[in-house]
């Protein structure tokens, strides 16, 4: 004969506990949530843009010595 299951302590869906309760936005607040949102973008897209140009100049200074040789 089969033992009987015992239930799990566990529910069957846990609840998330990270979610934050929905909050309606004003457009006022959406637009500027959107505004800052778009200055983080712009400014980490800078930063890659220069680290790309450091780049640049150190493959232009082996170019020249790679054509120097």
């Amino acid at each position: 004969m089969p033992a009987p299951k015992t239930p799990d302590a566990k529910p069957a869906t846990p609840k998330p506990e990270g979610r934050k309760p929905w909050k309606k936005k004003t457009p006022v607040e959406v637009v500027l949530e959107q505004a800052d949102k778009l200055k983080a973008e712009i400014a980490e897209t800078e930063e890659e843009l220069k680290a790309k140009k450091r780049q640049l100049v150190k493959f232009e200074e082996a170019r020249k010595l790679f054509e120097g040789m």
